[in-house]
């Protein structure tokens, strides 16, 4: 259980929000797809069976916002108050996404290309990361702040970083023409607002990536946004890249919520270019980590990062869910000097912003985590169960 007092997860920019999201029902055993209005929960499952179908209507914030949804008896508070105490005998808060495939792109920010480089000079190990900071900020000698990915500019940055042997992969997808797209999780296994986010055993050197998550339909149109946590492994991708599905996908790694704004009226894919995610780290023993990730820094737009996931050369007939990077790259030390941060349990993961509200989770141990059972055919057997047609109930 999350000690705090209840918060309002709700976004702080003003009260005209469209949000959706999911809750899960503990008297039909399943997930319900819902609006949140004002304090009030309403359900949409008799209109849309998924978050996914609902984003592919041609105006979802109008089905979510004057749909003739079903007031549910739970408010948002008890919601709330449910998923930070853990009680899965009452209604909680889900990820507010469904069938969409989870992406994510990486090393979007110079910053934390610099850090992918670290991690790998260093191979992974967290005692010789500060020399290696050193000598890597020394070559780099700051130059590559406004240097735009593909150009010319960056392909002389490159050459020059290679020359004096700091060549690194991570060099290509942070200043070459290609973003990195990879899958960071399976469908539905994405934990929501106020879940256990799980570490591994077997990683001493790991942190939090608070994110911007973009929603894309199934035609490749942003619909919305939302947080996201894209938990990271450091020693283990430090190790090699090629271990990413094994630095990045694991049992509760991926944290989203905790609801889905979509664009609608003054909100738009224009009002988050500049958008500040903060982020707070508190952990038992009393110490308390903060960071930001400023998207008016990230290197490449995001329709660029959209295409390179969705095209003639992919498609998502289910619609995905795109983790955009993170600036943030913890080096502030926890318990000795030069070690730097790395999670312990019990730590609260607070990731907020003002236009998309607050995701909060607790990190524990992976292998102690709650198993992820419910998957996709669980999904199709309880919508099927309660007589769900997705012919017939489109609006």
């Amino acid at each position: 259980m999350i000690n705090a007092e209840l918060p309002d997860i709700r976004p702080s920019d003003g009260t005209d929000a469209v949000l959706i999201g999911r809750i899960w029902d503990p008297e039909t055993s399943g997930p319900r797809v819902v609006s949140v209005r004002g304090g009030e929960i309403y359900d949409l499952t008799h209109l849309v069976g998924t978050v996914s179908e609902l984003l592919d209507q041609d105006n979802p914030a109008d089905v979510a916002a004057q749909g003739a949804g079903r007031l549910l008896p739970w408010s948002l508070d008890e919601l709330v108050r449910n998923s930070l105490a853990g009680d899965r005998a009452a209604p909680f808060l889900l990820a507010p996404i469904d069938l969409q495939v989870i992406k994510a792109c990486g090393v979007t920010f110079v910053e934390s290309m610099i850090e992918r480089v670290i991690e790998e000079r260093c191979e992974g190990d967290v005692k010789r990361a500060a020399e290696v900071r050193q000598s890597v900020n020394r070559a780099l000698d700051g130059g590559l702040a406004s240097v735009r990915p593909g150009s010319k500019e960056a392909r002389e940055a490159k050459k020059i970083l290679s020359d004096q042997g700091m060549w690194s992969q991570y060099l290509e997808v942070g200043l070459g023409p290609d973003p990195e797209v990879f899958t960071k999780a399976p469908v539905l296994s994405a934990v929501g607002y106020g879940a256990g986010v799980g570490i591994p055993g077997f990683s001493s050197w790991n942190n939090p990536e608070p994110e911007l998550v973009l929603v894309v339909d199934s035609l490749g149109n942003i619909k919305g946004a939302t947080l996201g946590n894209d938990v990271n492994l450091r020693d283990v991708e430090g190790r090699s890249a090629l271990l990413l599905g094994m630095a990045k996908d694991n049992n509760a790694s991926c944290a989203v919520g905790p609801f889905i704004r979509l664009f609608h009226g003054g909100f738009t894919i224009e009002s988050l270019r500049t958008e500040e995610i903060m982020l707070t780290v508190d952990g038992p023993e009393g110490y308390r980590l903060e960071g930001r990730n400023s998207l008016a820094r990230i290197s490449r737009p995001f329709e660029e990062l959209v295409d390179a996931a969705y095209g003639h050369h992919h498609q998502y007939p289910d619609g995905f869910a795109l983790f955009t990077g993170t600036l943030f790259a913890p080096t502030q030390d926890r318990d000795a000097e030069g070690l730097g941060f790395t999670h312990k349990a019990g730590d609260v993961v607070t990731i907020r912003s003002a236009q998309l509200g607050s995701l909060v989770n607790q990190t524990g141990n992976t292998e102690d985590m709650t198993p992820w059972t419910f998957g996709i055919r669980a999904l199709f057997e309880y919508l099927a169960h309660r007589g769900y047609d997705p012919v017939r109930s489109r609006p």
